[in-house]
């Protein structure tokens, strides 16, 4: 009697385990369905979002700086290839410059370059100020990068004092104490500061053009930046600040040495005059 119960218990939990195992493999079965539908959706939704996101990384330009490409493409492609990003032995790289390297460069005509030299020379401006603009709107937007204030007098209200010491002390050395420029190494130079704009000085200082380092917002403030602009146009009109002969306006040094050959002839010739009447 205890086999028979034995195997009728046994029968019986069989029979309970069977829909147990079948529940079980529903729900496996269900899940891998439930997961199936959840990929197809995700590549769904991929498919469909994926060219937006694509546009995104690549937004349309404003329309200025869709004239400036023009102009870019027609001008500036030869040396600069295709997307401003350079081509070796023509042109540097503009990805990061700024629109305002792109102003100093091409509203002080030393680009585009008439051929390869050692320094671009400034010379009469090919574009107008409107195409410049766009040009550096262009460049703006596909690189970023520095980018000059709104309006042309960017000195107002700046310190001429403060200015004139900020410029011996980080200007002079290349462009000479009253601006007029001066000789580098490997036929290269420092041009004078006298034709150059409010926009075109900050320009310059935001962007480094050739020889001179970059004055960045972290080295030079825009105060101090408007100081230095102030300092340079009252060289404009000052002709001589430091006495009444310019000299060349090269400092203080050139004066110097002119007056000691001056004194020095002058006390030989008055030596010979004593000289002969004793």
């Amino acid at each position: 009697m205890t086999s028979d119960n034995d195997r009728r218990r046994g029968l019986l939990a069989r029979l309970r385990g069977r829909p147990a195992a079948r529940s079980r493999g529903r729900r496996r079965l269900g899940a891998a369905v439930r997961l199936l539908a959840a990929l197809m959706l995700a590549g769904g939704a991929y498919t469909v979002f994926a060219p937006g996101v694509q546009a995104q990384d690549n937004p349309p330009l404003s329309g200025a700086a869709a004239e400036g490409k023009a102009l870019f493409d027609v001008s500036c492609v030869t040396c600069h290839g295709r997307n401003a990003q350079g081509i070796e032995g023509r042109g540097p790289s503009l990805i990061g410059v700024g629109a305002a390297s792109v102003e100093f460069q091409v509203a002080t005509g030393r680009m585009p370059m008439a051929r390869q030299e050692a320094q671009a020379p400034r010379k009469p401006k090919v574009f107008t100020d409107e195409e410049i603009r766009q040009l550096g709107q262009y460049i703006q937007e596909l690189g970023g990068g520095p980018v000059v204030p709104e309006g042309d007098n960017l000195h107002e209200g700046g310190n001429i004092a403060v200015g004139g010491e900020l410029f011996r002390i980080n200007c002079s050395q290349c462009h000479a104490f009253g601006g007029g420029g001066g000789a580098l190494s490997s036929g290269k130079y420092a041009p004078s500061l006298m034709p150059a704009t409010d926009r075109q000085i900050y320009a310059a200082m935001l962007s480094g053009p050739q020889n001179m380092p970059v004055f960045g917002d972290n080295q030079i403030t825009p105060e101090q930046k408007a100081d230095i602009i102030a300092y340079i146009q009252t060289l404009k009109t000052d002709r001589d600040p430091g006495g009444f002969f310019n000299l060349g306006r090269y400092g203080p040094s050139t004066e110097g040495l002119a007056i000691f050959l001056v004194g020095i002839v002058a006390l030989v010739f008055a030596s010979l005059w004593i000289a002969g009447k004793s």
